[in-house]
């Protein structure tokens, strides 16, 4: 069990090197991918199981004591992720085998997905600071072979713009990385925290500060730096996007969420109110650009953008119920965004077009699909007893205790107009008046909805389970609001 942690990453690492040995033989590729998913789903499972009964989890890489080597470190929240990450995973593999092309799996697709797959069960689960910027240039990369996978022109163009806007990201973010170690001289994540209270620079803490929620902002899609988000998630096919809107930026969120709890919790007054203040203003263009669209993908886009806000702002208050309705929501979202790109997707493979006023009732030949759609579009939404109600009411109960009523007042209005974009696109794509379509049929459909409806499923169970997981997350909560207990457990102090 002493390795347990680290076995997330190795085992989609070793599959996508074994692989790329094998491209040609694409059934097999399948069949290995799904299995190796499989097991870094069951490992992620008993690794919440070791986290919960007996506490944070280490690993000292090469035997190199903390904070001189390079160290993992599993606390409830990375867990979490981790195991969240690897079921979403599994589940856009399994769609992937009828939806993604044969053209695109020739091109290494599933080996991509598992280097994806190391990148960002990496950067969950590492404790040196350094080491996060190696598994975001992992997660990177992987995700630059997926935008442009097919070649068509839009996916050409936009992966020209995402790749410019991560490599000057990826090179502030070493020079941040710099900064930091020419002022604590350390990188170890646990040190780092322990360091910066002993210095008293509150001025360099405070810029190194803000340049990490530049870093992570432009990387999480923070306003205003999420310029880049709708036309780059725009380009790729479904399973493709599915992953970049579940995945991609909430490594981002987990970023600036792990660094602003551990790492600058000791003058909240500057730092975290700018940070309360981007996340109001995430949240109200997010809204605007939900409401705006008539394209199915590009509402469900700009809602990536707005859960965002809604996170980080739970973030920024440091509330203890704040905090954890955050990491609640942070789950629930990545479950139901797979979920609702992965349903869009069938939509769109039926109608053969993206836009609203060309679509009409699919409720006739497909109810499966229109109702299990409903259901995700309410939990997304924030309906009760649906996941995103829990979680938000977390955060607004924190918000209110704390006095930020401004913030509490935008989530709340952000949720009706979160369901009214929803709602749009069930009552003009699904409902509305019949069409003839030619697409796919409705066996190779009820396959794809069937795969979709695995996570609609489990965030439903999510919401309802809700009092069951409870300790879950005030266990990785309390992690975040007392930095000692991740401190203790990595210096071992």
């Amino acid at each position: 069990m002493t390795n347990l942690l680290i076995l997330p990453i190795l085992i989609p690492l070793f599959t996508a090197v074994i692989l790329m040995f094998i491209s040609k033989f694409i059934k097999v590729q399948r069949g290995i991918s799904v299995i190796s998913t499989l097991a870094t789903v069951g490992a992620s499972l008993v690794l919440i199981n070791k986290v919960h009964r007996d506490g944070i989890q280490t690993i000292e890489l090469g035997s190199w004591k903390a904070p001189f080597g390079i160290i993992l470190v599993s606390d409830m929240l990375s867990a979490l992720l981790v195991t969240t990450t690897s079921i979403i995973t599994l589940v856009v593999l399994l769609y992937s085998i009828k939806s993604i092309g044969i053209d695109r799996e020739r091109f290494y697709f599933y080996p991509v997905v598992q280097f994806l797959l190391v990148g960002v069960n990496g950067a969950f689960t590492t404790g040196d600071i350094f080491n996060l910027f190696v598994f975001f240039e992992v997660m990177l990369m992987s995700s630059y072979v997926l935008l442009v996978l097919g070649g068509t022109k839009a996916q050409l163009r936009e992966g020209i713009k995402y790749i410019l806007v991560n490599v000057i990201s990826s090179a502030l973010f070493v020079i941040t990385v710099a900064y930091l170690y020419s002022v604590l001289g350390t990188l170890n994540m646990a040190d780092i925290s322990r360091k910066i209270s002993e210095v008293n620079q509150p001025g360099i803490i405070t810029a190194i500060a803000v340049l990490f929620l530049v870093v992570f902002g432009l990387k999480g899609a923070i306003f205003p730096l999420y310029f880049w988000l709708p036309g780059s998630y725009y380009a790729p096919p479904t399973p493709v996007l599915a992953l970049f809107g579940a995945l991609l930026t909430k490594v981002g969120i987990y970023s600036i969420t792990r660094t602003y709890t551990l790492f600058f919790p000791h003058d909240i007054g500057y730092t975290h109110e700018i940070l309360g203040v981007l996340a109001i203003l995430t949240i109200v263009f997010g809204c605007i650009g939900a409401i705006a669209y008539w394209d199915v993908k590009k509402i469900i886009i700009y809602n990536i953008i707005i859960a965002v806000g809604v996170i980080l702002f739970g973030v920024s208050t440091m509330n203890p119920d704040a905090l954890e309705g955050s990491v609640y929501y942070l789950v629930h979202d990545m479950i139901i965004k797979a979920a609702l790109f992965l349903l869009v997707g069938v939509m769109i493979k039926i109608t053969g077009t993206t836009d609203l006023k060309k679509m009409g009732g699919l409720i006739k030949e497909y109810p499966w699909l229109g109702w299990t759609f409903l259901v995700a579009a309410f939990s997304l939404a924030g309906i009760p007893p649906l996941s995103g109600f829990i979680g938000k009411l977390m955060i607004l109960r924190g918000s209110f205790s704390d006095g930020a009523y401004l913030g509490a007042a935008v989530i709340l209005a952000s949720s009706l107009l979160v369901l009214y974009s929803v709602i749009k696109i069930f009552l003009n794509g699904i409902w509305g008046t019949p069409r003839e379509y030619n697409g796919i049929t409705k066996g190779h459909a009820r396959y794809l909805w069937m795969t979709s409806a695995v996570l609609v499923v489990l965030a439903v169970f999510y919401g309802l389970g809700a009092e069951a997981l409870r300790p879950l997350f005030s266990q990785a909560a309390d992690v975040l609001m007392d930095p000692d207990l991740y401190i203790d457990a990595v210096l071992k102090e």
